[in-house]
């Protein structure tokens, strides 16, 4: 710290800063608006009193502060509009005199830079905000900010060339919101009334750049305020700076006819009237045909220009549109939290409410009884109680458990008959594809060489003396075969007799399903009929009602949807499911011989 005589209250704020907390320098930096507006302050002392703020590093402090995030700030956006004002003034009259090159070179376009990016922000929240409120006071933010920009390169002129060529100012001015479009164009009169000259000392392409955006605005709005400013800037230009009418004349061919048309009579007569004969004027010093072209190449490139650069900053908003979207969602999501957290503190409150008060009430109730037992009976009753109690746990302890099971073997069952399905489709697939895989050409085994067959008849030698076969003779052999053979012919005979007794008994039983299905739908004797009598007489009517039920059942499962047809998909087309008709058949006659 210096060790001249210092201003106590910026003293006392510098070591007030030195103790606090990070979070709370920003409120206590705010105190040097009423240090620097004191009334009792003059010139002298005031330059004085700048000073030791910047020797104690309370200028550096605000400066830092300000390029922090400005939503993180106690008092947030109005607190960073503050900053940026007692800024610009602590650095305006401020003379250094040790390291002037750190403060100029460094410091004072660092500011600036600050100070755009803070601008930049408010204009983006201003043009978002919905609620005229929020508008309002982010537009008296912008406009507080915008005044210190103005001010900090009023007190030194070298800054309006830095504001003028630094990109933020260009996309600050870049803007179709009408508010922001007119403060920012007040800002540009401002740099070119402090410095006229200012517009040849920057790069060509930002000169460009600012003209083009002047004369894009008086081509796409119809608002009078932004006109009247756009118009005033170009007849600033051409007054102060002779040397960009030709410039304008040759860029933009179309300008005198535009300013014309479109602005004739909107209450700036004057200042269009005095542009006109200035541009006209240049015009008449010198035409010709190349002239008239390059004048038409430049409009056109203007158009473009302007019309590319917003084309990039309309899609910014889209990237800005989905942050807010997942900024919503977060938000909604995290009310929900809350909000399910405020309704499950509250039931577990009612709950614990409800415990106390049935516990209470088992109290209550339990000394009435040992009040009516006899002392004699109450460890007996006792007794009861806990036993009544255990029973109770353990019932609920049980049908939670057996819940909780019936869950987790609910899902394993599903899962389960998923797999199954799975795995009878795929058999089947596979089952299909198999049979109709063409036969592979036969291939004639590799013959054995002399080695490998005298080693395979020696391990047939080999196990032959191991495993000796049990002698037979012939005789016998030939008993067991007869013996074979009228078993088998018994079995044969036997299974052809079962085979027709089965078949007599399935046409026995379908002739008495019929009857019994006849009987059932038959009318009564006073409505019967001759053609009913022949239904009963006739064997061929039932059989061929049935053959029609049956023919109807397969034409409705040919028009099942696909997901009950999800197992046979792989199954041959000639071949419907037995489930499908197995009602029908069991029902229908089939005939034989009795």
């Amino acid at each position: 710290f210096p060790m001249a005589a210092t201003d106590p209250q910026v003293l006392a704020l510098a070591a007030q800063i030195t103790e606090s907390r990070e979070q709370d320098i920003p409120l206590l930096l705010l105190k040097l608006k009423g240090i620097l507006s004191s009334p009792s302050v003059g010139c002298e002392e005031s330059n004085k009193i700048k000073q030791d703020i910047y020797d104690y590093g309370l200028t550096q402090y605000c400066l830092l502060v300000l390029k922090r995030d400005h939503s993180q700030l106690r008092g947030a956006w109005a607190t960073a509009a503050q900053l940026a004002e007692i800024l610009s003034h602590c650095c305006v009259g401020l003379e250094v005199k040790e390291d002037p090159e750190e403060f100029y070179k460094k410091f004072l376009p660092s500011a600036i830079d600050s100070l755009l990016v803070l601008g930049k922000r408010l204009q983006a929240r201003f043009i978002r905000a919905i609620k005229d409120k929020e508008k309002q006071d982010f537009l008296h933010w912008f406009q507080i900010v915008t005044d210190a920009i103005c001010w900090l390169f009023g007190g030194h002129i070298q800054l309006a060339a830095c504001v003028l060529q630094n990109d933020r100012f260009l996309q600050l001015l870049i803007t179709d919101d009408v508010e922001t479009a007119i403060i920012m164009m007040s800002v540009l009169h401002n740099i070119l009334r402090i410095n006229s000259s200012v517009l040849l000392q920057v790069e060509e392409e930002t000169l460009h750049s600012v003209l083009d955006e002047l004369v894009y605005k008086l081509s796409s709005t119809t608002n009078p305020a932004v006109g009247s400013a756009a118009t005033k800037l170009l007849l600033f230009v051409a007054k102060f700076c002779k040397q960009l009418v030709h410039l304008l004349t040759a860029r933009y061919k179309g300008l005198k006819g535009l300013l014309c048309k479109q602005w004739t009579g909107k209450g700036f007569d004057r200042e269009l009237n005095q542009l006109l004969d200035l541009l006209y004027l240049e015009q008449s010093n010198g035409k010709g045909e190349i002239q008239k072209e390059h004048q038409a190449a430049c409009v056109i490139q203007a158009a473009w220009r302007g019309f590319q650069t917003r084309k990039r900053l309309k899609k910014l908003p889209q990237a800005v549109i989905a942050l807010q979207r997942s900024f919503r969602a977060k938000r909604e999501q995290e009310l929900q939290h809350l909000t399910k957290q405020k309704e499950d503190e509250a039931l577990k409150l009612q709950m614990q409410l409800q415990r106390q008060r049935a516990m209470r009430l088992f109290h209550e109730r339990q000394l009435a009884l040992l009040e009516v037992v006899h002392a004699s009976q109450v460890n007996k009753y006792m007794e009861e109680m806990e036993e009544k109690s255990a029973l109770t746990i353990q019932r609920f302890w049980r049908g939670y458990r057996a819940r909780r099971i019936f869950h987790q073997q609910k899902q394993s069952l599903k899962e389960y008959k998923a797999a199954i399905i799975i795995q009878r489709a795929v058999c089947k697939f596979l089952e299909k594809r198999r049979r109709r895989r063409p036969l592979s050409p036969w291939k004639e085994p590799k013959g054995l060489t002399d080695e490998q067959r005298l080693a395979l008849q020696q391990k047939v030698d080999d196990y032959i003396k191991l495993h000796p076969a049990s002698q037979m003779s012939e005789e016998k052999s030939k008993e067991l075969h007869m013996q074979a053979q009228a078993k088998l012919a018994q079995f044969l005979l036997r299974s052809r007799l079962d085979q027709r007794a089965a078949q007599r008994r399935e046409a026995l039983l379908a002739q008495v399903n019929t009857d019994v299905e006849l009987l059932m739908n038959a009318p009564g004797l006073a409505e019967t009929t001759e053609k009913d009598l022949g239904a009963f007489m006739s064997r061929s009517i039932p059989v061929a009602t049935k053959a029609r039920q049956t023919h109807n059942t397969m034409l409705q499962y040919t028009r099942w949807p696909w997901w009950k047809k999800l197992g046979d998909e792989f199954m041959e087309d000639d071949v419907i499911p037995d489930d499908a008709i197995n009602t029908e058949l069991e029902t229908l006659f089939i005939g034989g011989r009795k």
